[in-house]
Formats: C-alpha cells, sequence, structure tokens
C-alpha cells in the first residue's frame, strides 16, 4: 500500500538533491528537440508576417527574434514554476540556491550565462579562423569543458548555475494514496 510521503522521511530530503549529469544532458537532449519545434514556428511567423524571401533578407532582425523567443520561454519557464517541458518530464527543477523560487531577473541572467555553453568555443574557432572539422571541435571542446564545471562545485551544479545563484534539483518523488470509493468499504 502506497502512503504519502511525511516531511520525516528520507525522499523528501533527496528532492535537493543534484540531478545526475546524465539525467541533465537527456533533459538538454529533449529540450533540443522541443526548441526546435518552436523556433521553426517563430521562423516561419518571422518570414512570413515579413514576407522574407530569402535566408539574407533580414537575416540579422530574424536572429535578434529568434533570440528573444529562446528568452521569453526559458525566463518564462523558470520563473513560473521553476520547470521548462523537458525538465518537467526529466523531473529536474530549477531553484535558488536556498531553495526557494527563481524570480525573472535572476531567470534572465541564468538564461544570459548559459549561453557559456556555446559562444567562446564559436569566438574561438572564429578568432581561429578555424575551417572544415576545425569548426565542430572547437565548440564541441567548449561544450565538453563546460559541462566539467560541475567538479568545481561541491554540488555538482554547473558553473553558470554557480554565479547565477540557482541550482537544479531533483524533484521529489509523490506517493499518491489509492482512492477509496463509498461502495468500497
Amino acid at each position: 500500500m502506497n502512503t504519502p510521503v511525511s516531511p520525516a522521511t528520507p525522499a523528501l530530503a533527496s528532492a535537493q538533491q543534484t540531478p545526475s549529469l546524465k539525467r541533465r544532458f537527456g533533459s538538454i537532449m529533449y529540450e533540443a528537440m522541443l526548441l526546435f519545434g518552436i523556433l521553426f514556428i517563430s521562423g516561419w511567423i518571422f518570414s512570413t508576417l515579413l514576407q522574407q524571401r530569402n535566408a539574407l533578407y533580414l537575416r540579422h532582425a530574424q536572429q535578434a527574434w529568434l533570440f528573444l523567443v529562446l528568452a521569453v520561454y526559458f525566463i518564462w519557464c523558470w520563473s513560473h514554476g521553476g520547470q521548462t517541458l523537458a525538465m518537467k518530464t526529466w523531473r529536474i527543477r530549477l531553484v535558488n540556491r536556498d531553495g526557494s523560487a527563481v524570480k525573472g531577473g535572476r531567470a534572465a541572467l541564468r538564461f544570459l550565462l548559459s549561453w557559456c555553453w556555446f559562444l567562446p568555443g564559436l569566438a574561438l574557432a572564429w578568432a581561429l579562423g578555424a575551417h572544415t572539422w576545425m569548426l565542430a571541435w572547437v565548440p564541441a571542446a567548449n561544450f565538453i569543458l563546460w559541462a566539467m564545471t560541475i567538479y568545481l562545485d561541491p554540488e555538482r551544479q554547473f558553473l553558470h548555475d554557480r554565479i547565477a545563484g540557482t541550482k537544479l534539483v531533483n524533484m521529489q518523488e509523490i506517493v499518491v494514496p489509492p482512492r477509496k470509493h463509498k461502495w468500497y468499504h
């Protein structure tokens, strides 16, 4: 028989534990698939409304628009419940370092800092004049190095979370008691 989790049980204490790196990457991969659809529709709306005839016409405006769409998506999700759809699926929640809910300003800071997963590697590849495979290897090395920053934190949080004052935690397991029917005396 399932019983509700009481505050004294160890399951609740584990709710503030950091998700494994494997679970966080699973969430990231699922998020990438969901974002493909969001950005596809957003790009289509931009192109349709502004009658974009080719990819170079209004390219920078479209990039700014897509960046804004991403910002609104993440900041709104993180500041309204602490989870994106992928984070809900993987049972991961974003909270402040003290465990409280994240507000919009801190969510915006985390969003901007999360670009460190990609931008330094892309900037370095551009500065080195990278061609062919180097265009992939330099940003990939940046991605791996950024992921390894969890070993700099005792709670195994990413560097952008540490700087932003946030952390990712496991959601507690919620056990629903069996329903009692009137006819089931």
